[in-house]
């Protein structure tokens, strides 16, 4: 047998093994499937939406249970990680602390050739830890029985004008988005935002605070104020609205300088199984899957695609919708993660003067 015959009689034989075992062969083997994962959610009617929608559809996919808990708990997953006896392979958790336990190394990378986020807006697409899950808007509501088609508020500016579009207001206990509208209210563009001129924020919100005749604390007490009339002009949400629209309340949204904010999942530091993690926020990142969410709770997730799986009634209320994003703007949570201390101290002492 010639040098040649035995080269090619060996390579046969390699071509042989790869098309038996061809992972192995040629690239790594798929991990072992664990009998279950689990995942941390906020529970509620929430947890019952990623069940029907996506702890369903990923246990049909892969024969793997999902087990769910919650609450969603910072505290938590940093103790978890620093002792290493991590629970959860996922955990959902808020833009703030996603910053936080990002820089403070909790959380494992995503593997974007899993985690497909290619059909996310541009600036989530090259996401390192934090997997950007869903989205929401706080929004302007109105009664539409007290601002006709023609007289209505769109935009912050009209929202402080109280001769134009008279009535009590409502707005959140919180410098959250509040700052951000007052200096829209006050002439700043959208893209000039960030970083926020917290002085002139607050001298913008001086010239409101007489008008607001309920600072809400709770979502549901959001839109409940609108409900009850005891403000015909206010902030929420958008779930909130929507669900108080869905009951019959006379109620629009007014999309407009809308401040969009992102829930967001990502995988502890240290946690097991965390090939099967990444597939689980594959499955979360797909559109038809979204659609199903969007279609029980309201809240859209953030593949621009999941909007032809909603159900055409629901998409007029969705703050992903074409008509209404490039209307928003994005919430800085860097900005926000970084200040949140010293500027909510000076708004429980603004809110005491």
């Amino acid at each position: 047998m010639t040098r040649f015959q035995r080269t090619r009689r060996s390579l046969l034989a390699l071509g042989g093994a790869a098309a038996v075992f061809p992972r192995l062969a040629w690239g790594q083997a798929e991990p072992a499937k664990p009998v279950q994962i689990v995942v941390n959610d906020s529970g509620g009617d929430m947890q019952n939406a990623m069940r029907a929608a996506f702890y369903s559809e990923y246990e049909k996919r892969y024969g793997i249970k999902v087990v769910s808990t919650s609450p969603v708990d910072l505290g938590k997953l940093r103790a978890m990680v620093q002792s290493g006896n991590v629970e959860w392979q996922v955990t959902e958790i808020d833009g703030e602390s996603a910053m936080l336990a990002e820089k403070s190394g909790l959380l494992e990378p995503l593997d974007l050739k899993i985690v497909d986020l290619s059909q996310f807006p541009k600036h989530l697409q090259n996401r390192k830890y934090v997997f950007p899950k869903g989205v929401y808007s706080t929004v302007m509501g109105y009664r539409t029985d007290v601002f006709p088609e023609g007289k209505r508020p769109q935009s912050w500016a009209d929202f402080w004008d109280v001769q134009k579009f008279p009535g009590p207001r409502s707005m959140r206990n919180d410098p959250a988005d509040n700052l951000e509208f007052a200096l829209l209210a006050d002439g700043v563009p959208l893209d000039k935002i960030y970083p926020i001129d917290v002085d002139r924020a607050f001298r913008k919100m001086d010239q409101i605070k007489k008008y607001v005749a309920v600072w809400w604390t709770t979502g549901a007490q959001s839109a409940q104020v609108l409900v009850d009339k005891e403000a015909v002009l206010g902030t929420a949400w958008n779930g909130r609205y929507y669900s108080a629209i869905k009951q019959g309340a006379p109620i629009a949204i007014e999309w407009n300088q809308g401040a969009i904010k992102e829930s967001c999942f990502a995988i502890p530091k240290g946690a097991k199984d965390v090939y099967w993690a990444q597939k689980m926020l594959a499955l979360i990142a797909e559109p038809k899957p979204q659609g199903v969410y969007a279609n029980i709770i309201g809240y859209p997730g953030l593949n621009l695609e999941a909007i032809n799986y909603t159900d055409p009634k629901l998409q007029p209320y969705l703050p992903t919708n074409p008509a209404y994003l490039q209307k928003q703007f994005w919430t800085n949570v860097e900005w926000v993660s970084e200040n949140a201390p010293k500027v909510k101290e000076r708004w429980a002492k603004w809110m005491l003067g």
